[in-house]
Formats: structure tokens, sequence, C-alpha cells
């Protein structure tokens, strides 16, 4: 498979993990629909300022984008982290809260 197609493959998969449409990914990253499209669907290898742009409205930095290219590379504490790093202060407290009662549910602490 030629990289263009299996790069678009790969936005397409991240779009979609986060619930976005084309419309709204494009919309995130300042590109056009038509960019996002034909990205997705290998039509051009876009350039770095392009995937600065994609990488802003999917929430991830290029690092994670490139290492979770290849899926045995996957790292899904990256993704997170990208995540989290777009919040503010009261919505990291928040994802605290619920991660700490998440799994303070499954796994009682140990003090």
């Amino acid at each position: 498979m030629q990289f263009a197609p299996k790069f678009g493959q790969h936005i397409r998969e991240l779009r979609k993990e986060r619930g976005l449409t084309q419309e709204q990914l494009a919309e995130g990253s300042g590109l056009s629909v038509d960019a996002v499209r034909r990205i997705e669907r290998g039509a051009f290898s876009p350039s770095l300022a392009t995937l600065r742009k994609l990488c802003g409205g999917l929430r991830l930095s290029l690092r994670t984008l490139f290492d979770s290219f290849e899926p045995r590379q996957r790292n899904e504490v990256a993704e997170i982290s990208d995540f989290l790093a777009t919040r503010s202060r009261n919505e990291l407290k928040m994802a605290k809260r619920v991660l700490r009662a998440l799994f303070e549910e499954e796994r009682p602490i140990r003090r």
C-alpha cells in the first residue's frame, strides 16, 4: 500500500475514534472539508503545516500522530496525555476525580 492512502486511512480512523465528522475535523483544524476528504482518500500527502493543523483538530501531538501510525506502536497513554494537554485546569481536576473514582471502584487503595 502506498503511503498517502495508508496515512489517509489512519487519519480517518483517528477522526472516527474521536466521534468527529469530516466537517468537524475541518473546522477544528482550520482546513477545508475538501482538504480533509482528500487527505483521508490519500489523494495527496499533506505538508508539515497541514499535519500540524490536523493534529490540532484531532487534539494530539505530531509525535503521537506518527507513533500511532504503525498499529504495533500505538501509545494510548500518549494519546490521552495529548487530549488532556488541551483541557482547562478545572477540566483536568474533574478528569482526575473521574479516573480515581473509576479505578478505586475496581481496586481498593492500599494504605
